[in-house]
């Protein structure tokens, strides 16, 4: 990759966007490009920098993911163990046949409480409940099963779904007897050295957390749009170091085994030619052998690279709905280019 073209590129994206968030992009761990741009606060012009934490939006589902793999590596559950027994008055909410794979692959068919397909406009998007009241997986057990019809079968086909990565939430809770915070920050935010990396309430940032901007609408912020903490389909906050520390540790084997690693990041649905696949809490890219995380929420954008070959990454977080997708494009322009 020829730096300086990247840089002339990237550069001129950021200015026209008027991005705000970070850029950074990396080979075996040597920083190519790096450019921390925009407001962490706009009111009071706090400026971002490299180690602000930004909200990930279903980013989060790789780490919900990672904590129930720790657990199905620890014999605690079965990969291919139906859930509904674990799952007490929650186990209303999903098939009898729905497995963990199927809830971690968005193959469970249940229905979506956040069916972004339903959505047009994402910035103008609320949610049926007063988002005061979501602080827990649990909280969100009303809008769940009110969206609770199954919309196929278990296993026949892939539908993204918010609620199955929330019903995984609970599912760990259950079995662990713990918190789903807890849970993930002891078994992937600290094998990782993620220490930047928490679920904060929405309402009570870190003075070292982005607030999330809606441009759309005026530069509003999106604290009334959002959960005002996550449930396992969202919600966690991170820095782009942190978000680097976790693919050397995911890689490594210091989350889970790499054999459970391989099967996470194995397509696990069959999908049209020369598009995305998903594995389990993960979207692959066949294209260059990329594993992604990414989230979209209103403030939120965000999307994370990996190719495991190349060792190449890249990491784009901006607290604004869409700043983050035409840095992507252009990054993904210039890697289609190379031979």
């Amino acid at each position: 990759m020829d730096p300086s073209a990247l840089s002339t590129r990237l550069d001129s994206t950021i200015t026209e966007i008027d991005f705000s968030g970070v850029v950074q992009i990396a080979q075996g761990g040597h920083v190519l490009y790096e450019r921390v741009r925009g407001f962490a606060e706009r009111a009071h012009r706090v400026p971002n920098t490299r180690d602000t934490e930004f909200a990930l939006a279903s980013g989060t589902k790789s780490f919900t993911a990672l904590a129930v793999m720790s657990l199905v590596a620890d014999g605690v559950l079965g990969l291919d163990e139906r859930v509904q027994g674990f799952l007490g008055v929650a186990g209303e909410l999903v098939d009898p046949a729905v497995t963990v794979r199927h809830l971690l692959a968005h193959t469970s068919g249940m229905g979506d409480y956040l069916d972004e397909d339903q959505i047009e406009d994402i910035e103008d998007h609320t949610l049926e409940v007063p988002v005061l009241r979501l602080a827990s997986p649990a909280d969100f057990l009303p809008m769940l099963r009110a969206r609770s019809t199954m919309k196929f079968s278990p296993g026949s086909r892939f539908k993204y779904c918010n609620s199955g990565y929330v019903v995984l939430a609970l599912l760990i809770e259950a079995v662990s007897g713990r918190s789903y915070y807890e849970v993930v920050e002891d078994r992937v935010f600290a094998p990782s050295g993620m220490l930047a990396t928490a679920f904060p309430r929405l309402d009570a940032l870190p003075g070292s957390a982005a607030s999330g901007y809606l441009p759309q609408r005026g530069w509003r912020l999106n604290h009334l749009h959002l959960p005002v903490r996550g449930g396992g389909d969202g919600g966690a906050y991170s820095s782009v170091d942190d978000i680097a520390r976790f693919w050397t540790a995911l890689l490594d084997g210091r989350v889970v085994p790499s054999e459970w690693v391989a099967e996470m990041i194995r397509p696990q649905s069959t999908r049209p030619p020369n598009t995305r696949a998903y594995g389990l809490g993960f979207w692959l890219a066949p294209a260059r052998d990329a594993i992604h995380m990414e989230g979209n929420d209103p403030g939120i954008s965000f999307r994370s690279s990996f190719e495991p070959a190349t060792g190449l990454l890249y990491t784009v977080i901006s607290n604004t709905t869409s700043g983050a997708w035409p840095i992507v494009r252009a990054i993904e322009a210039t890697l289609a280019e190379l031979p």
